[in-house]
C-alpha cells in the first residue's frame, strides 16, 4: 500500500471516528465551559484542566530530560490564553513517568479529584501494554466513572508512539489499546483525542522519527500533533 493511500485511509478513518455519534461532540461537549472562558473579571472564576497520565504529558523527552513548557498540556495552555485572554486557566499535570493506569487509578482521588477538574484528560495507553487490556480497561473505567459522578468532563487520549512498535501493522498492541479507548469514549459518551491516528498518518509518510525526541517520547513537533487535537475541544 502506498504511503499516500495509507494516509488517505487513516485520515478517512479518523474523520469517521470524529463523527461517531456515540463519542461526545467536540463542538458542544464543552459548550458551557467555553462560555465561562470568555467571562471577564470580576465575574470569572478559575478553570482547572487536569492532565493525568505517564511520561508524555509530564514532558519527558530524551535522557530523562523534562521539557515542561514544550509538553502538550502547557502548549495547550499557551494557545488557550491566546483564544481566551480574560480566562484564569490552571493546567495541572498529575502525570508520573513510567506509570500505568493501574497506579494512576490507585491515586486518582488523592492526586486528581482533589484539584476539582473542570476537564480531565487521561493518557495512559502507552504504558498500559504491560498491564494488559482487561486490567487497563478496569482502571480506566473506574477513573471515568469516578470523574463523571462529580460532573467532570472527561476526554480520553489514545497513545502516542513507541518506535519499537510498528504502528502501521494491523492489530499491534498500541492499536489494540487505541480501539479499547475509543470504545470507552463511546460507552460513556465522553471526549476523545485520537493521538494515535495522527501519528499513524505521520508514520505513513515516513516522517515519524521527525516527531520523536526518543524511542517513546514525542518532541515538540510530536507534542504539537496532540495539541492540535486537544484544541478542537476548545474552539469558539
Amino acid at each position: 500500500m502506498t504511503g499516500f493511500l495509507f494516509a488517505f485511509i487513516a485520515s478517512f478513518t479518523f474523520a469517521a471516528k470524529a463523527q461517531n455519534p456515540a463519542i461526545a461532540d467536540s463542538a458542544t461537549y464543552l459548550a458551557d465551559l467555553k462560555k465561562e472562558l470568555v467571562i471577564e473579571w470580576p465575574k470569572n472564576r478559575t478553570i482547572n484542566l487536569v492532565f493525568h497520565g505517564h511520561s508524555v504529558p509530564a514532558g519527558y523527552w530524551q535522557n530523562h530530560e523534562v521539557h515542561t513548557l514544550e509538553s502538550y498540556p502547557n502548549l495547550v495552555l499557551a494557545k488557550l490564553k491566546e483564544w481566551y485572554p480574560y480566562a484564569v486557566i490552571n493546567v495541572i499535570v498529575t502525570a508520573i513517568g513510567g506509570e500505568n493506569s493501574l497506579k494512576g487509578q490507585e491515586r486518582f482521588e488523592r492526586d486528581v479529584l482533589v484539584h476539582k477538574p473542570d476537564v480531565l484528560f487521561i493518557d495512559y495507553a502507552l504504558n498500559d501494554r504491560g498491564a494488559g487490556l482487561e486490567k487497563a480497561k478496569e482502571a480506566w473505567e473506574k477513573m471515568i466513572q469516578s470523574a463523571l459522578s462529580k460532573n467532570i468532563k472527561v476526554i480520553l487520549l489514545t497513545p502516542s508512539p513507541d518506535q519499537r512498535v510498528d504502528i502501521l501493522a494491523a492489530g499491534n498492541p498500541l492499536e489494540q489499546h487505541t480501539n479499547q479507548i475509543i470504545k470507552l469514549a463511546e460507552t460513556h459518551h465522553i471526549g476523545l483525542v485520537d493521538s494515535y491516528a495522527q501519528f499513524r498518518q505521520v508514520a505513513a509518510r515516513g516522517e515519524l522519527v521527525k516527531h520523536m525526541a526518543s524511542v517513546n517520547h514525542p518532541n515538540l513537533a510530536g507534542h504539537q500533533l496532540i495539541v492540535n487535537e486537544v484544541l478542537k475541544w476548545f474552539t469558539k
